[in-house]
């Protein structure tokens, strides 16, 4: 499943208006209509009269907390797939959250890539799609399974990171990611953007996978674009 092109929606339930923006901001730029509740109480309201696909929940709310927000939804027949928020990491913490009725739990402060492929993983199980295990642009290929990448048969090491990024920019091949767009996608809300991070690891990735035969592409004052040699 290629979820930047299904226009699938997420329900976000997020009173820290930092944290809500870079989840809807990321949510959206991977192809998600998105939409945000600060409360618990428009949520529910949000979440019964709209289908989502998912649902992004924070424990911590006003007027009706995540857990109690979940377990409402789950009473009136609601099986919207959950994932739950929270700063709290403890072992009892999250199962609490997950007999409260959420499918999966996400402590902070988390990578947007993470979150999102907790998404991505509940929207599959959900509706029994299938996702392609292998990502290709041109000679280059990305298995999603056991993590490895190639390019015309010959493995490239990647560390965490660098692999996180070459899988945003081969799900958006062809298209401009802008340096904002990999920041939120690859490091987490509290992250201080007023670095070149983004150039350095861009470097190292290209200097990995490019091999005298440039795929990846600096369109100056804009971002980057991935496409086949």
């Amino acid at each position: 499943m290629d979820t930047a092109r299904t226009f699938m929606r997420i329900l976000v339930v997020e009173d820290d208006a930092k944290i809500a923006s870079f989840v809807v901001n990321g949510l959206k730029q991977s192809g998600f209509a998105v939409d945000r509740s600060p409360d618990g109480e428009e949520a529910h309201v949000l979440a019964s009269t709209t289908q989502y696909d998912a649902a992004i929940i924070d424990i911590m709310l006003p007027k009706l907390d995540g857990l109690s927000l979940v377990q409402r939804l789950r009473k009136e027949g609601l099986r919207v797939p959950v994932i739950i928020l929270s700063a709290k990491a403890s072992v009892d913490d999250r199962v609490k959250g997950l007999q409260a009725g959420g499918d999966d739990y996400l402590t902070k402060p988390f990578a947007f890539s993470e979150l999102l492929a907790r998404v991505q993983a509940l929207i599959r199980r959900s509706t029994n799609a299938a996702e392609p295990n292998r990502l290709t642009v041109g000679d280059l290929q990305l298995d999603l399974l056991t993590r490895e990448v190639t390019r015309a048969g010959e493995k490239i090491e990647l560390q965490a990171r660098e692999f996180a990024l070459l899988e945003y920019l081969m799900r958006h091949a062809g298209r401009v990611v802008t340096k904002t767009m990999i920041l939120e996608h690859i490091w987490d809300y509290s992250f201080d953007p007023q670095t070149n991070v983004v150039d350095v690891l861009v470097h190292r990735l290209r200097h990995k996978i490019d091999k005298g035969r440039e795929m990846l592409h600096t369109i100056r004052g804009v971002g980057y674009v991935l496409k086949p040699a």
